[in-house]
C-alpha cells in the first residue's frame, strides 16, 4: 500500500510569520498538535504543542512570539508514493508521529500519522514504529536501531 491511500489530505498550513497564539488557534480549530509550517509554496518547517509549551511559553517568550522562532526546520517528509509499511518503519527510527507527504515535486499534499497507517495498513509496522518512538532518545542509540 502506499502513502496517498492513507494519508489526510486536508491540512492546515501555518506561517512562519503567525504568532504562537494563530499556530494554537488553528490546531484547536482543526484538532491536531502539528502543523507544517510553508512560505513561498515550500515545506519550510514543523511546529507542534510541544514546541508551543516547550520552545517558547516555558522559556519566557510571549504570545506575540512568531512560529519562525520556534518551529522545526529539519522537516522529516515522505512521497506520497512510498510504501506505507517503510514510512511506519521510518517514522519509528526517526522518533515521529507524523510526517508531512510531498509529491515528487516537493509539494505539500496531506500529512500521515500513524493512526492513518494503523487504520490502513498492516499492524505490525505501525506497533513497531509505536514501539520505537515510545524508547527514549539517546545519543548512543546506532543509526538505523529498531527496537524489536
Amino acid at each position: 500500500m502506499r502513502v496517498a491511500e492513507a494519508m489526510t489530505r486536508s491540512v492546515q498550513l501555518a506561517s512562519p510569520d503567525q504568532s504562537i497564539v494563530d499556530a494554537a488557534k488553528m490546531m484547536a480549530d482543526c484538532d491536531c498538535g502539528v502543523l507544517p509550517v510553508g512560505e513561498n509554496d515550500r515545506l519550510v518547517g514543523m511546529i507542534t504543542d510541544r514546541d508551543i509549551v516547550v520552545r517558547a511559553l516555558a522559556k519566557g517568550m510571549d504570545s506575540s512570539t512568531l512560529i519562525r522562532d520556534v518551529m522545526s526546520t529539519d522537516v522529516k517528509y515522505c512521497y506520497e508514493d512510498d510504501d506505507l509499511d517503510e514510512v511506519a518503519i521510518n517514522m519509528g527510527d526517526l522518533q515521529v508521529r507524523r510526517l508531512p507527504v510531498l509529491s515528487r515535486d516537493k509539494r505539500l499534499i496531506g500529512i500521515i500519522s500513524l493512526g492513518d497507517i494503523s487504520a490502513s495498513a498492516d499492524v505490525e509496522p505501525t506497533a513497531e514504529a509505536l514501539a520505537a518512538i515510545s524508547e527514549p532518545a539517546t545519543e548512543h542509540m546506532p543509526s538505523g536501531y529498531r527496537p524489536h
